[in-house]
């Protein structure tokens, strides 16, 4: 789910960005029990795939397909969203 969107923006080669926050929620089986997962990610997008982006709603749910890397400051992790799809 998108949980938090910033304004769109540009890097220096003018290439279109979106920073995003997503919010994971599921029930998985583990060692025969059932149990919730909640996680929340930071996330980014670049270019035409950025400009759909920024048009869809806080609270949407979609799939999202990409990479993990550190942020820029090594501290955290943050998803390259290289795809996304509707539930």
């Amino acid at each position: 789910m998108i949980a938090e969107a910033q304004a769109l923006r540009y890097t220096p080669a003018g290439i279109p960005a979106l920073n995003l926050v997503l919010e994971h929620e599921s029930e998985v089986l583990e060692t025969g029990a059932k149990r919730q997962v909640k996680a929340v990610l930071k996330a980014m997008a670049f270019g035409a795939l950025a400009e759909r982006l920024v048009k869809q709603s806080i609270g949407s749910r979609w799939k999202f397909q990409g990479f993990l890397a550190n942020a820029r400051h090594g501290k955290s992790v943050v998803l390259h969203i290289q795809e996304f799809s509707q539930i």
